[in-house]
Formats: structure tokens, C-alpha cells, sequence
């Protein structure tokens, strides 16, 4: 496999770990049944005339387990980092599965630039949010990293 279509498949495990992350937040889906739902429907599926990316399934589900196992771990990572006044509770649902996802990699992943996973989570907090957004989670992510990977 070449280093683009890796790229490619690595982005979209990771937009399709944040969604995955969403449905675990917003459903409660056990685990196991969230993650064989996305490896048999999801992942490098057509839906509704959509072809999706085919995904690197084992970097969808080290993301979505490494979240899940270490999610206190990360919002505490989060939180120390929102500014006086903020919580984690007042952040929309998508952006928090973006910024969970993104803190794992960059606390969980140091195989992986702080450039890399910055600028993939931009990426996918751009499919979902306009500019104002995007800086945000631009501004988290990057006060995470100095602090994980100093």
C-alpha cells in the first residue's frame, strides 16, 4: 500500500471512529456490538449512494477502544485546558468525540506527528463545523499536545 491511500485510509478510520465515538456517547452501544456494527456495515461501505473510504480498521479500533478505555484520563486532559467557565458537558457531543479522539492519539500515539493528528482532526471538525469551530479544536488539541508531549 502506498503512503496516500495509508493517509487516506487512516482518515477515514479516524472520521469514522468519531462517529462511532458519537453513537457510543449518544446510544450507549456496548462496545463490542458498536465496533462489529462499523467493521461489517460501515467501514469502506455504500450507504444511501455513498461509497465510503475504505478504512484502516485496526487504527479505527485501537481509536475507538483507546478513547473508551482511557476516557476519564482524556477529559481530564480536555479540561484542563477549556478556558474558566467551561465544561466538558457544555461542549456539543460532535466536537467532544473529535477532541477525544484526537487527545488519544496524541497522549496514546507519539508513532504519530503532533502535525498529523492536529491536522487530521481539522480535517474531520471541518466535514462537520464551520471556521470558528475548527480554530477551536485547532487551539485544545494543540495546548493538549504541549502538554502530553513535552
Amino acid at each position: 500500500m502506498n503512503r496516500t491511500s495509508r493517509l487516506t485510509a487512516r482518515s477515514a478510520a479516524r472520521l469514522a471512529a468519531v462517529q462511532a465515538l458519537y453513537q457510543l456517547e449518544m446510544e450507549q452501544t456496548p462496545l463490542h456490538l458498536l465496533i462489529d456494527e462499523f467493521h461489517m456495515h460501515r467501514l469502506g461501505a455504500e450507504i444511501e449512494d455513498d461509497q465510503y473510504h475504505d478504512a484502516d480498521v485496526a487504527f479505527f479500533d485501537d481509536v475507538v477502544r483507546g478513547v473508551a478505555a482511557r476516557r476519564d484520563e482524556i477529559d481530564g486532559a480536555l479540561t484542563a485546558r477549556l478556558a474558566d467557565g467551561w465544561s466538558i458537558a457544555r461542549l456539543d457531543r460532535t466536537m467532544l468525540q473529535i477532541l477525544r479522539a484526537g487527545a488519544y492519539e496524541l497522549m496514546a500515539r507519539p508513532d504519530i506527528s503532533v502535525g498529523t493528528v492536529i491536522g487530521e482532526y481539522l480535517d474531520v471538525a471541518h466535514a462537520f463545523f464551520d471556521a470558528r469551530e475548527t480554530k477551536f479544536v485547532n487551539g485544545l488539541l494543540d495546548a493538549v499536545a504541549k502538554d502530553v508531549r513535552a
